[in-house]
Formats: structure tokens, sequence, C-alpha cells
């Protein structure tokens, strides 16, 4: 099911790529293509090129490449259907008279929904009922509720149901919605005396219902069936209004329910969705990872809200995303807290939300006697397991957390977590990535980058390394720094070390400075090699990503068919330099 090829094939000779593109993004013409900053990554030099004889745009910083309509669905956040009719109402281009395929019957559902939804719009705001009122009390103002769509089901049997059939639908289509129920031959309203929340999904289709009762009815919340149109584990609520949002602020706060959303959206924080009355999903994950992959789950704060916030942030971190809890103690749910203390406080909560990791453990400790010798070997074995998830990395600084809470060793906290063999090289391998971090900051008091200031101090210290350094002479960029190499060279004798007063007599009181502050504060402490040879791997670096800078630029004013020998040869090479970045190998 979709759209057919005509429909495609006819919106990509109607949108020229360059005009769509140019709506956002700067461009320049550049021989025959037009050249601008990539959009999907942050990059000062401009890589991304957009060919108008081809139609295609590609990025020769991130990857990112393709057509007319995958611009559209990246740069907007949208599915592929989504970017298609997008593209279509801006051209005038109508679907159903071009080639719209398979999606029929699915668009008579929408229809359908679309029409039950105005009907309980129009009994929530024409009239004075118990849907209203109990909204109006908690708080939500007639702007708020139209953006939701709110409406109200009344408590007669079959009020939508004889609505719906006096416009023409069928009856099986309303019990495959599930607006309509049978029982022993009799058909009814499935939604009675309830607020209804009407989902809908990222392209504006209503897809299904939400029915909050009104009184002690159960259950409290009735959702829609599932059916082609509606699976509860592909959507969202509130998605369609907050993915802008949550996509400018590069972060979702993730709740339990309507009500929840509806608040938070109301008091001003709009970067906020919920899941659908069910447990998070794989398929939810993805989807909210395609406008951030920063979440914070904001769930209820009693122990099934507990157990939900566990299994989400589970999904969430094998989804890849960085995920964080709030923690809102004093409040049962999001809308509470927020009603209580407004939208600046709750927005401070947001901020010191925990970690994914970090939340976990605190709820380990926070269940384990570790003032006992049998608690702390307990809370350890269970917090291996939680550390032994997470990256190397990431599960060192919660090594050393632990290890003071418990006052057991590093060592024997990592042996648990990955191993006696494992835990040995991870440990070198910490310790060997600090001294270098340290070696390679600047202490500058004098002038030159770290890695000037490194090279000089080791040709102080052994003077072997002075002719290792012909190849990259390059690296000295500060004259000070430059001028002091030079005198090095120039004092240089195999088998010599070399005689800093003489360097001293040659300089000119500010490099004599440099000099002195190289010396005093930059420290090899007996590794030396080790300092070199990340010396020369980001020199090295440093060239191949110039290089990759020179191979986008010609690539920007090549004509593929004139120049291809030339265009295949300088894509192969940068290719290969991705790689190599991709790999760590360019640093």
């Amino acid at each position: 099911m979709g759209y057919s090829g005509n429909i495609v094939e006819e919106i990509k000779s109607r949108c020229n790529i360059v005009d769509v593109i140019g709506r956002t993004v700067s461009l320049k013409k550049m021989g025959i293509n037009h050249k601008g900053l990539c959009p999907f990554h942050n990059e000062k030099t401009p890589s991304f090129i957009v060919s108008e004889e081809r139609q295609h745009f590609t990025c020769y910083g991130c990857g990112a490449t393709g057509d007319v309509i995958e611009f559209v669905q990246r740069y907007h956040n949208l599915d592929f259907f989504g970017a298609v009719e997008r593209l279509a109402g801006e051209y005038g281009i109508d679907l159903e008279k071009s080639g719209y395929a398979g999606e029929g019957k699915k668009e008579r559902l929408y229809e359908i929904n679309r029409e039950a939804a105005a009907y309980f719009y129009k009994v929530f705001t024409e009239n004075k009922n118990p849907g209203r009122d109990y909204m109006e009390k908690r708080g939500f103002t007639t702007s708020t509720l139209r953006k939701f769509g709110i409406g109200y089901a009344d408590p007669e049997w079959h009020s939508l149901y004889e609505y719906l059939t006096a416009k023409g639908v069928e009856k099986e289509h309303l019990l495959a919605l599930g607006l309509i129920s049978e029982s022993k031959g009799k058909l009814y309203d499935k939604y009675r005396n309830r607020v209804m929340f009407p989902i809908i999904n990222t392209r504006g289709k209503v897809i299904g219902f939400g029915g909050r009762a009104i009184g002690d009815d159960t259950p409290k919340y009735l959702n829609s069936q599932e059916s082609s149109v509606f699976l509860k584990k592909n959507n969202l609520y509130g998605l369609n209004l907050t993915r802008q949002e949550i996509n400018k602020e590069d972060c979702a706060i993730l709740v339990e329910g309507y009500i929840d959303v509806m608040s938070l959206y109301h008091h001003g924080v709009r970067n906020v969705a919920a899941s659908l009355g069910t447990a998070l999903t794989e398929n939810q994950a993805a989807m909210l990872k395609r406008y951030t992959s920063n979440i914070v789950l904001s769930y209820d704060a009693d122990s099934a809200g507990q157990a939900a916030t566990l299994r989400g942030m589970d999904i969430l971190y094998n989804a890849g995303c960085k995920v964080r809890v709030l923690h809102q103690e004093e409040c049962k749910d999001p809308d509470e807290y927020i009603k209580k203390n407004g939208k600046e406080a709750f927005l401070d909560l947001v901020k010191v939300a925990k970690p994914f990791a970090e939340y976990k453990l605190d709820l380990l400790r926070d269940n384990s006697n570790i003032s006992t010798t049998e608690g702390r070997v307990n809370y350890l074995k269970a917090a291996a397991k939680i550390l032994k998830a997470l990256s190397p990395i990431e599960a060192d600084a919660y090594v050393r957390k632990i290890a003071a809470e418990t006052r057991i060793s590093e060592g024997a906290i990592r042996q648990e977590i990955f191993g006696r063999q494992n835990a040995d090289v991870i440990e070198r391998e910490q310790q060997q990535k600090t001294f270098t971090e340290k070696k390679l900051q600047s202490v500058a008091k004098g002038h030159g980058t770290p890695i000037e200031r490194n090279l000089i101090k080791l040709m102080l210290v052994k003077s072997d390394y002075v002719p290792k350094l012909e190849p990259y002479v390059d690296a000295f960029k500060d004259p000070d720094c430059f001028h002091i190499y030079q005198i090095i060279r120039n004092l240089y004798l195999p088998d010599e070390e070399i005689d800093t007063r003489r360097i001293f007599d040659s300089l000119l009181e500010e490099e004599a400075i440099t000099l002195k502050d190289i010396m005093e504060n930059v420290q090899l402490a007996d590794k030396d090699s080790h300092v070199f040879e990340d010396c020369i791997d980001r020199i090295k670096g440093s060239a191949k990503n110039r290089r990759m800078n020179e191979i986008i630029e010609m690539l920007s004013v090549l004509d593929e068919e004139k120049d291809g020998t030339a265009v295949v040869a300088l894509t192969k090479e940068l290719q290969e330099l991705q790689r190599e970045k991709n790999r760590g190998e360019i640093i």
C-alpha cells in the first residue's frame, strides 16, 4: 500500500530540488552545482552539494544524500508519505487524481474518524455538558481544548451511530474502527459519557480515540481498538502538535497520559508526548528518535509508573537514546506538579533529571542495605549487571562512585562487571586516556597549542626527536614556537642534547617567556614516546581533515560528465578518509 510510481515521479518532475532546498538552506552557485552549509550536521565549511541537473543532494561531511522527497523527509522530520503530501500540497498536485494507489480504504477510515471527532467536538462545545465541566475544572482553557480537538460522547446509546449512518457510513467500518460495539445482534455506541481525546498521527489523520470516563464508570480510560489505521505501538499522543518543538529543543519529555500532555502543553512546555495506554515500544522509541535522541521520562510517581519507567528506559537506551528520568516525589504526576509549581519549576526538574544508569543505581541502592557486608555484596552484584550494559567509558564514572559508597576497590568492581582480564585492559586504557588528555591540555602562560608545546618539550628532553619532526614542521603555527623550533633545529647535533642556554640567548623576551613556561609546566612523566605518537597522530589527522575539505571544494565545482574520472577518484579518496575518521583513526 502506498503512493504509485506515477505520483512520485510527478512530484520529482514538478519540484525543482534547488528551489525546495533553497527555501531553508542558503545555496551558492559553484560551477554546475550549488553549495551550502549542511542542515543535517554542524559545519563551518560548506560540504553540502545540490545538483540541479541530477535533482539530487549530497553532503560530503555527514553522508546525507537523496532526492527532493528524501530532503523533505529529513529536514521536516516526516515519513515518506508525509513528505509526498507536503510537496504535493505546496505544488498544487492532486493526490487522488494523480495516481494515489492502495490507500482508498484507509482514506475512507480516516475520513470516518474525522467525522466522529468533529461530532464529539460539536457536542462538547455547543451545549453545557459534564465533559466540558470536567475539563474546565481541570484548568484547561478554550484555546487548549480546541488545539487538541477535545470532544464529548453523551450518555445515549446510539447518538454517534445514528449521526454517522445518516451520513452513509457503513456499520462494518464503524465496527472495524471500534466506534460502535455489537452484542446479541444489537449495535450501540462504544463511547458514552466520556471526554474524547482524538489521536492524530504526524500526517494530521485522526487514527483513533481515547475516552475518559466521567464519574465512576469503568474502565477509567477506554482506547480505540487496533485497526488498519491505528496501531498503538506505532504512534504517540500529541506528537502531531509537538514534534517541531521536540526537534527545536532537541529533547522530548515522555509522559504517561493524555491529560499530562495537555497540561504541560497548556503551561508552555511544548516538547512533550505520551505513549498510548501501553508500555513503550521499540517502534515508538524509533519514532521519537527521528526528532531527538534526548528523552526525559516523566511518568507517574506510583509503583506502576516506576515499573513503566524501568521498562521504557531500557527500550530507549537500546534504541540509542540518551535517557534521563525526572523525579517528582511530592506529586503523583506531571499534571499535578506543573499546576502546583508552574512551568519554571518543572523545567528546573528537567534540568536535573537523572541519567539512565544513575536512576537505576539509586533505585537499587535505596532498596539495598549497604551498611552490612552482605548488603554491599548483593548491591554490587546487581549494580554490575546494570553497568555491564553500558560502554566501558560510561561505566567507569559509576565504578568510582560505587567504590566510594561501598568501600570496595575499583578493581574488584571492574572485575565483577567485565571479568578479570577485560577489567585490567580497560583500566590501563582509561589511565592512558587520562594521561594523554592531561598532557595535551594547554597551561598557556606563554604561547602555542598543546601539540606545539609538547613537541618543543620533547626535543628538549631528547634531541633524537629533532630529526623525527622534520616532516611535521608545519605543525608549528605560532610564531614564537616556530622560532624556538628553528633555533633548536639549528643547534641540533647527533648524539648530543640541546644546550638550552644557547636557545635563550637567541630569543626575544616574549619568546623566552614561552620557552620558560614550556620547560616548567609541560610534564611528560616518562611517557615521551606516547606523547610523541599522540602528537603525530593529531598532526596527521589535521592534515587529513584539511584534505577532506579540499576534496569537497573540488567536487562542488567539477562536472560529473566532463570530469568523470577525477570525480570518481576524488570520491573514492574522500570515502576512504571518512571511513578512517569513523573508525577513529583520524583525530
